[in-house]
C-alpha cells in the first residue's frame, strides 16, 4: 500500500467518523427535544391533575359542610323530640300518680 492509498484510507475513515459523529449529533439533538417536549407536556397534564384535584377537594368540602349542618340540624331535632318525649311522659307518670293517690 502506497503513501498515497494510506492517506485516502485514512481520509475515507476519517470522513466516515466525522460522518457518523453528525449523525449521532443529530439524533442526540433529535432525543434533546423530544424529551424537552415530553416534559412540557408531564408538566401540563400534572398542572391539569393539580386544578382538578383542588376542584375535587373544593366540592368534597363544601359537601362535607352540608352533611355536617344536616347532621347537626337533625341532632338539634332529635334532641327536641326527645324533650318533648320527657315532657308526656312525666305528664303520663304524674297522672298516673295522681291516679293511684284518689
Amino acid at each position: 500500500m502506497t503513501t498515497e492509498e494510506r492517506f485516502e484510507r485514512i481520509e475515507h475513515v476519517t470522513a466516515g467518523l466525522v460522518e457518523e459523529h453528525r449523525k449521532n449529533r443529530e439524533e442526540d439533538r433529535q432525543l434533546w427535544r423530544d424529551t424537552q417536549r415530553q416534559i412540557g407536556e408531564l408538566a401540563s397534564k400534572i398542572e391539569r391533575f393539580a386544578e382538578e384535584s383542588r376542584a375535587a377537594d373544593k366540592r368534597l368540602e363544601e359537601r362535607i359542610d352540608r352533611l355536617a349542618d344536616k347532621v347537626e340540624r337533625l341532632a338539634d331535632e332529635s334532641r327536641a323530640a326527645d324533650k318533648r318525649l320527657e315532657d308526656r311522659i312525666e305528664s303520663l307518670v304524674s297522672a298516673i300518680g295522681k291516679a293511684l293517690t284518689k
